[in-house]
């Protein structure tokens, strides 16, 4: 059992990941910076840039940490070390999730101009599609494609790294699909923020759609089963069983929970943009 640990942090705690150090890694948003968080809770800071609104991060498989700039159209890097770097996208590409692809390359949307690119460790960055629809968070499936969400289309795509995409329209219309994360279920689940559901995508089959209020934002796997997922709207955060059973867990008033991460112990933690980090007890 590990027990729950608060956290705070200036900036806009938005998204995090867990790094090849055992820490945990944030971004924030709103101070142009990423914080380092030990398993005690001891915080280092790095700043970025102002105005440079890092937004998502992903371990890489360099062992560096990876994160969109949103601000200013760049991909940054971070080793366990605190060494920062950044590689240029054309100006307002709006990058905004970031994973880790089957290939030793991260895989990257781009909000405004509705791509899905991939940049090698060694900082080459290509576009491998142009898929409209605002594509949000990106995730490696249990296909080895890549799946990420297309917010204004209200749909999932799926991306092969040879280039063979696949869009699939959801049966809710103007859902609004966010977050996006692979499962141990050969699944991949998605949020719908405008639709107050939660959204599944065995490989192979159909679509499915189960109604979870509160504006639900990001979504995880939960190592033992099913998935943690935030709700935004309601400053709350979920945890959806393998079988569908849901069990929200309130959080303070104004919390704003987006990002969720799992670290190396199996606990979720959660990013409040409203100034803390959480981590939920196993």
């Amino acid at each position: 059992m590990s027990k729950a640990l608060k956290v705070a942090l200036d900036g806009g705690p938005y998204a995090l990941a867990a790094g090849s150090d055992g820490a945990m890694w944030v971004t924030l948003v709103h101070s142009g910076a990423i914080a380092r968080v030990s398993v005690g809770g001891e915080v280092t800071t790095y700043a970025i840039a102002d105005g440079a609104r890092p937004s998502i991060i992903a371990a890489g498989p360099d062992g560096a940490l990876w994160f969109t700039r949103s601000g200013d159209d760049r991909i940054g890097r971070i080793t366990t070390a605190g060494e920062l770097s950044a590689f240029e996208l054309p100006e307002g590409s709006a990058p905004f999730g970031i994973a880790a692809g089957p290939d030793d390359a991260m895989w990257f949307t781009a909000m405004s101009t509705g791509e899905i690119g991939r940049v090698g460790t060694d900082g080459e960055i290509s576009s491998v599609a142009v898929v409209g629809g605002m594509p949000s968070m990106i995730t490696k499936g249990p296909d080895d494609a890549l799946w990420f969400t297309l917010n204004e289309a209200g749909a999932v795509g799926r991306l092969t790294v040879d280039g063979a995409l696949t869009v699939r329209e959801l049966p809710t219309a103007a859902a609004g699909p966010v977050g996006i994360a692979a499962t141990h279920d050969d699944a991949v689940w998605f949020t719908e923020i405008r639709a107050d559901k939660v959204g599944r995508i065995p490989v192979h089959d159909a679509i499915q759609e189960l109604e979870l209020p509160g504006k639900p934002h990001a979504v995880v796997a939960d190592p033992t089963d099913g998935v943690w997922v935030s709700l935004w709207g309601a400053d709350q955060i979920a945890r959806i069983s393998g079988d569908g059973e849901v069990v929200t867990i309130d959080l303070p008033s104004g919390s704003e929970p987006h990002g969720l991460a799992i670290g190396p112990d199996g606990a979720c933690w959660v990013a409040l943009e409203c100034g803390f980090v959480l981590k939920m007890p196993t």
